[in-house]
């Protein structure tokens, strides 16, 4: 896939989760971004040691963080977050669904999309071990929001 085209999968990746948080309301902005964010500077810790270990690989140049994964994270993920914690906090069971729901798809159908247009695949992974990589932020996620949620009513 030609460079160009990389750049502009990323900035519309980004964009597109982006006009979405509006619609969030300032309330749920304020009450999920402390969480969405730090599980979001955590999947970047994990990101690096991902890279390092060659679990996938994007074939953007230049082979950067910035243009690799970056992208993913301040786009999707985080708005991601941020909506998810919206329409479910309160009840684990229906977060955990939901996740699990995103992530799969995240996991399976996006993966084989983005290996066929050459933006990035799967190295030292499977699908399945993919999953279960993003799939375990999701505890952490909830984790972090309860304990917010506790401080804030003290």
């Amino acid at each position: 896939m030609p460079i160009n085209i990389q750049r502009l999968l990323n900035v519309a990746m980004v964009l597109l989760a982006w006009l979405t948080v509006p619609f969030l309301g300032v309330k749920g902005i304020i009450r999920f971004l402390p969480a969405s964010f730090l599980v979001t500077l955590i999947e970047g810790i994990n990101v690096q040691i991902g890279k390092r270990r060659k679990w996938w690989v994007f074939f953007n140049k230049p082979k950067s963080y910035l243009f690799g994964e970056f992208p993913f994270n301040i786009g999707p993920h985080l708005v991601g977050s941020l909506w998810i914690l919206k329409l479910t906090f309160g009840n684990f069971t229906k977060f955990i669904l939901l996740n699990a729901i995103v992530d799969a798809f995240f996991a399976f159908p996006f993966a084989k999309i983005c290996k066929k247009i050459r933006y990035c695949k799967l190295v030292k992974l499977n699908g399945f071990q993919f999953f279960l990589y993003v799939f375990y932020k999701a505890f952490i996620l909830y984790g972090l929001q309860y304990i917010f949620e506790k401080r804030k009513s003290l």
